[in-house]
């Protein structure tokens, strides 16, 4: 559970403060203001289409490759690296991409985690597990938005006010405009989605006997009786 439970904390926290940070990040790289709607549709639809595969492509490795599925979730928190990277080192465009892998990958883990818990541990505590691992969700967010990013984003900004010759007093906002203001906070954040991919890999490796089996065989049972 706390496998999951760490998993969880650094995939969906992370996922959701970039999403969080997209007005930010259109601002910082120069996009025009009008192209944030843009942005926001893409990780929308994207998100639709990353739960709809999630469910059909981790229903097949199971039932016909008898794979775990938290190796699903592995390989969407690795597709997830690459976003945060092509928003570290960003070239034209390539935020465009980024929402496209954000919005995929934020939407893939929520139906595996209500699947793999009650995969793992059974319906009888299913309501209580499930919320407690979705606890990690505001946790990660609060923790990777406003102790993090928020925390490097002005620090970064500070430094470009300082440059300028002027004072944090002299300005209303902290605002930062170039490649540089996400490029430490999103390496960051591409490292704990790393992290959680091997936290993920764990549960992998220690649930492999259990989906090599016929993992639904213990639902028919109790169907039939």
């Amino acid at each position: 559970m706390w496998v999951l439970f760490l998993a969880t904390f650094c995939g969906l926290g992370s996922s959701l403060t970039a999403i969080d940070n997209l007005g930010q990040i259109v601002e910082s790289l120069s996009y025009p203001n009008k192209t944030v709607t843009s942005f926001v549709s893409l990780v929308s639809i994207w998100n639709f289409f990353g739960r709809v595969c999630a469910g059909f492509v981790s229903e097949i490795m199971v039932v016909k490759y008898r794979l775990p599925r938290p190796l699903m979730m592995t390989m969407v928190l690795l597709l997830a690296c690459v976003g945060y990277l092509l928003v570290a080192f960003p070239f034209p465009g390539s935020l465009y991409i980024a929402s496209i892998v954000t919005g995929f990958s934020f939407g893939a883990q929520l139906p595996m985690n209500l699947t793999i818990v009650s995969e793992l541990f059974g319906l009888k505590y299913y309501s209580v597990l499930f919320n407690f691992v979705q606890l990690a969700n505001p946790l990660g967010s609060f923790v990777f938005t406003v102790k993090t990013t928020g925390t490097l984003y002005d620090r970064a900004a500070m430094k470009d006010l300082t440059k300028k010759g002027l004072r944090r007093s002299s300005v209303k906002d902290l605002t930062c405009i170039g490649t540089h203001c996400y490029t430490l906070p999103f390496i960051v954040l591409g490292s704990v989605k790393f992290f959680g991919a091997l936290s993920s890999l764990i549960l992998v490796i220690r649930t492999r006997n259990l989906y090599s089996s016929d993992i639904y065989k213990k639902f028919k049972e109790n169907t039939e009786k």
